[in-house]
């Protein structure tokens, strides 16, 4: 069987293949309440019948002030959780396991709504505002929040949280010296993402893998290196992260020289040095080329971005052209061959 359909366990979570939907914001919030509608219950739940193992659900903001735009997802209260819940049953139901992704974009907000906020006042770029500095006592608000952001994920459903590091939103900000010009104990480029580590760490049941999302490079002479990346890598695994989901770039307005598997090489240096699972991205939608980063054991999962918005049934659509397991429901037995169909007991029929 191809390496790409072989279960994955980290602590107590087993996902059935080695295949993540990238998170991947959908701005299609309707009441600018944070609220997952009719639109991600399809997106979301038509990706776990086409055979993904695991879907990370969007980024997902821990305060109202903290999206990108005022139709984004939130989690920063209860009253979001029953719409969470809804999505994530159904996901399980079709035999995959969910997460969310939990965030703040800082510097990278965009409706005029609401109001920027950064480690420092530099803005993202000229076309953005300048941010507000965020106080010391803003800052313990926000770790709090992260925190309980993940409890409310957890009680919806989900099997996984990942903190967006990455991307030029908030905790990446404080990593970076291109945002962070602080002259307090927070110009750590550690301290912010550990303690939003430890509070996310808190709030998860025993065995909950907490997955984090980082920019392996940023792409520019002033930034961090990937040596200065894999130091700040270790001190959030030793704060509790089970496993990287490792990108790149986001923090300053420039374009890298993007390929196929471009990123992959960050990821399995990251694996080797640390010893810890690391998730594969961009542009491995090519199921030979997936394929190749798990039977190389560069990565122990890949996620599919723009590829799984152009087929919903990209895994199964692998499983096909690599010999894997086909998992759907019997209404769609007659899309696949017969022989590659597995029904998961837990699989609506």
């Amino acid at each position: 069987m191809a390496k790409l359909f072989e279960p994955f366990s980290l602590n107590h979570f087993t996902v059935k293949n080695r295949i993540m939907m990238s998170p991947m914001c959908q701005y299609s919030v309707w009441d600018e309440d944070g609220k997952p509608n009719d639109w991600h219950y399809v997106h979301y739940i038509s990706r776990a019948i086409g055979g993904a193992g695991l879907i990370m659900m969007e980024m997902t903001d821990v305060d109202p002030n903290g999206r990108i735009s005022v139709r984004d997802l939130g989690l920063w209260s209860d009253d979001q959780i029953p719409a969470f819940q809804r999505i994530m049953d159904q996901v399980h139901s079709y035999g995959a396991k969910i997460g969310v992704q939990i965030a703040h974009a800082g510097r990278k907000t965009e409706s005029l709504e609401l109001t920027p906020v950064a480690p420092s006042a530099i803005p993202f770029s000229d076309h953005y505002r300048t941010p507000q500095e965020l106080t010391i006592d803003d800052i313990h608000r926000l770790v709090d929040q992260f925190g309980q952001a993940a409890k409310r994920a957890v009680k919806a459903g989900a099997d996984v949280i990942e903190i967006h590091g990455a991307h030029g939103y908030l905790v990446h900000q404080f990593m970076s010296p291109l945002s962070n010009h602080r002259t307090d104990e927070y110009q750590d480029p550690v301290r912010f993402g550990a303690e939003v580590v430890q509070s996310v760490k808190s709030n998860l049941p025993h065995g909950t893998p907490l997955i984090m999302r980082l920019s392996a490079a940023e792409h520019v002479e002033d930034g961090y290196s990937f040596a200065e990346l894999e130091k700040m890598a270790e001190a959030y695994q030793k704060h509790g992260v089970d496993m990287f989901d490792v990108s790149s770039g986001g923090n300053a307005p420039v374009m890298a020289n993007t390929f196929p598997g471009y990123q992959v090489p960050y990821a399995r240096a990251l694996r080797e040095h640390l010893n810890i699972p690391v998730i594969a991205v961009g542009m491995l939608e090519t199921p030979e080329l997936a394929e190749s980063v798990i039977q190389q054991q560069h990565a122990d999962m890949i996620a599919i971005a723009r590829g799984m918005l152009r087929n919903p049934y990209w895994a199964n659509t692998a499983a096909e052209v690599l010999g894997g397991t086909i998992q759907v429901p019997t209404e769609y037995d007659r899309a696949f061959s017969k022989e590659f169909i597995q029904r998961p007991s837990n699989v609506l029929v």
